[in-house]
């Protein structure tokens, strides 16, 4: 299989709007890509949701700025990419940094120009094609002819897309129904949609008797145990057991032989309340430090029974006769607005992110964004002036993107941060008009611009940081509108930034 067939799939993909048209042609290319070349079906199937199939290459954009000029026609295989992906994230130690670039050339000097436009996308994670890991699955059913929901499950107990991608397109239902939940392998986490508010996500999730689980700032964790043995992994599936010794104790200390949780990890202070995210995350990345709590919220297996497809207040009731109450997330069940909006009031008192309601009727649709699960969080906007802009990648590489965001210090700005998330296509033609009109310098990755545009961001918190001048950043970034109605001088001033800061 020619890479071309995977970029020419990929652009078609990103043309159209209509998702059955985008699962139809990834559907066409994984079936010629089982027929033809069976070998490069999970590469394929990792390519078209825009990921590589090695977690870390010692690639990024910088690695990518100088490539040497494109081939005029496609050669490169699937295979070959693959194999130099692999070779490159095997590279480490003396010389690893010379050849990782010299193997670098060598590929994007066999490619086109479409070739490497989407190879610096890949790399990076910004293929902006609109075809997501789900997306995929719906073609890998229709080309296999097998019912979406199969493949979803499989998926969701191999805990990847790509591990199930050849029984989908040649083994059937049979074969897809021999992936079941084994404790010891990681599936895929449940994930939440979002709604502005309380009654909002309580009818979302289907109206009447809900829960109102308090959504923690911390760590999400999936907890496996068999015997003594315990696994502990994180959002991505990587394996953190060795960084969690308190959760490997407390999984330990459960009554019952094997059980699968669903979970996170948070730093607490001494009155119980959340520590700032940093402190969680800085300690989640290693094994010594602040001490952290595990806090449950679902179980997926115990003692030889698969939970996964029974109903969440089924879930809900095994998991709370398990697990002791300090190690639970504190829940509400109701089916009164005012009482859940009562709850999530004293969740964000006590220091937590908001709150997440759930369908009691449904089951845990791992890997899944739906309406069963839903979060409700405290939006919080601020005013701040672009100083910078960089240049988009990928989809984005015509338009001016990532945005350098500046608050008011005294006489001066301050940068805290960057974003190029919430920015439509019209959003991005628009402000790379403007920001050449406001053009300083331009390096040829970062454009500099005179700080006269007032932009309103939305962001989830304020951590400190040392990485930019203002000492703090700005979690979970993204543009709202740009405020053409303010000056600079009526932007947000860095005080009143940190006074975000837990």
């Amino acid at each position: 299989m020619l890479l071309a067939d995977v970029v020419a799939a990929s652009a078609a993909v990103a043309a159209t709007r209509s998702r059955s048209a985008k699962a139809a042609i990834l559907a066409e290319l994984l079936a010629r890509t089982a027929s033809d070349d069976p070998d490069d079906v999970r590469t394929v199937t990792s390519y078209l949701a825009g990921s590589l199939r090695q977690r870390r290459t010692g690639l990024g954009w910088r690695s990518l700025r100088d490539v040497p000029a494109p081939a005029t026609s496609p050669t490169l295989t699937v295979s070959e990419v693959h194999e130099t992906f692999e070779h490159l994230a095997a590279l480490s130690g003396a010389g690893s940094q010379l050849a990782r670039a010299e193997a670098t050339e060598r590929l994007m000097a066999r490619a086109t120009a479409d070739e490497q436009r989407w190879l610096r996308g890949v790399v990076t994670g910004e293929v902006r094609q609109g075809a997501l890991d789900s997306l995929v699955q719906d073609g890998l059913a229709i080309a296999g002819g097998v019912p979406p929901a199969a493949v979803r499950r499989a998926a969701m107990m191999a805990g990847s897309t790509v591990d199930v991608a050849t029984a989908a397109l040649t083994g059937g239902e049979e074969a897809l129904a021999a992936f079941g939940l084994e404790v010891g392998r990681p599936v895929l986490p449940m994930l939440a949609s979002t709604a502005p508010t309380i009654e909002a996500a309580m009818a979302k999730a289907g109206g009447g008797t809900v829960a109102i689980d308090t959504k923690l700032d911390g760590v999400r964790v999936q907890v496996h145990r068999w015997g003594d043995e315990v696994l502990v992994v994180t959002r991505s599936l990587d394996d953190v057991t060795s960084r969690h010794p308190e959760v490997v104790a407390v999984a330990r200390a459960l009554p019952c032989d094997t059980v699968v949780l669903d979970g996170e990890v948070l730093a607490l202070g001494p009155d119980g309340r959340p520590r700032p995210f940093q402190e969680t995350a800085s300690r989640a990345a290693s094994a010594t430090g602040v001490e952290l709590t595990p806090a449950f919220f679902d179980v997926l297996h115990l003692d030889g029974r698969d939970l996964t497809d029974e109903p969440t207040a089924t879930r809900l009731d095994v998991l709370e006769s398990l697990v002791p109450e300090q190690y639970l997330a504190r829940r509400l069940v109701t089916a009164d607005v005012a009482d859940a909006e009562a709850f999530a009031a004293g969740a964000l008192d006590l220091g937590h992110e908001g709150v997440v309601v759930k369908s009691l009727a449904t089951p845990y649709a791992a890997g899944r964004r739906g309406a069963t699960w839903v979060k409700v969080k405290p939006v919080h906007t601020l005013d701040l002036v672009v100083l910078a802009v960089e240049r988009g990648s990928g989809r984005r590489s015509q338009w001016l993107s990532n945005i350098h965001l500046g608050a008011r210090d005294g006489d001066g700005l301050v940068m805290l941060g960057k974003t190029f998330k919430g920015m439509t296509d019209e959003m991005l033609a628009w402000q790379t008009e403007r920001f050449r009109e406001l053009e300083v310098s331009d390096d040829g990755w970062v454009v500099t611009v005179r700080p006269e545009q007032v932009v309103e961001i939305a962001f989830d918190g304020v951590q400190r940081s040392t990485r930019y001048p203002g000492g703090v950043a700005l979690r979970f970034a993204r543009v709202v509108r740009y405020r053409d109605d303010k000056t600079p001088a009526e932007a947000d001033t860095i005080d009143t930034v940190r006074a975000f800061t837990p």
